[in-house]
């Protein structure tokens, strides 16, 4: 599976951006599609993912509220709606797909087997 993130950016504290993840490949290598982030010294960090077979959704406890995973129906694009953005946010956002997580995983970087590259968002105050 290859996977191409994009839509980063630069964004007012309280600003919002959209940021879109392409999917090819092998369709059966990526019914979880999820987002992580890494901010400069500090390790990965889940933040949203979506599962085609039911649709669900899992958020991390900071962007609960402010961002939505959300599926292009017909397409292989997952996107990151962001809203209310808070310069603690700022990151390089990675997307990554997975096979088969039980919910309990889907916020585990570990459990993903294919990565797209970095795509970099910079919220100022």
């Amino acid at each position: 599976v290859q996977l191409q993130a994009f839509g980063g950016g630069l964004v007012q504290a309280g600003g919002s951006l959209r940021l879109s993840c392409a999917a090819s490949g092998r369709s059966s290598c990526r019914n979880v599609m999820g987002w992580f982030r890494q901010a400069p010294g500090k390790e990965r960090e889940f933040v949203a993912a979506y599962r085609w077979g039911d649709r669900s959704t899992r958020y991390a406890d900071s962007v609960r509220d402010r961002f939505t995973i959300s599926r292009e129906n017909g397409a292989n694009t997952v996107y990151l709606q962001m809203n209310g953005l808070k310069p603690e946010d700022t990151a390089v956002y990675y997307c990554a797909a997975a096979t088969g997580l039980i919910t309990g995983r889907m916020s585990q970087a570990e459990a993903y087997t294919s990565w797209g590259q970095g795509t970099r968002v910079t919220v100022s105050s």
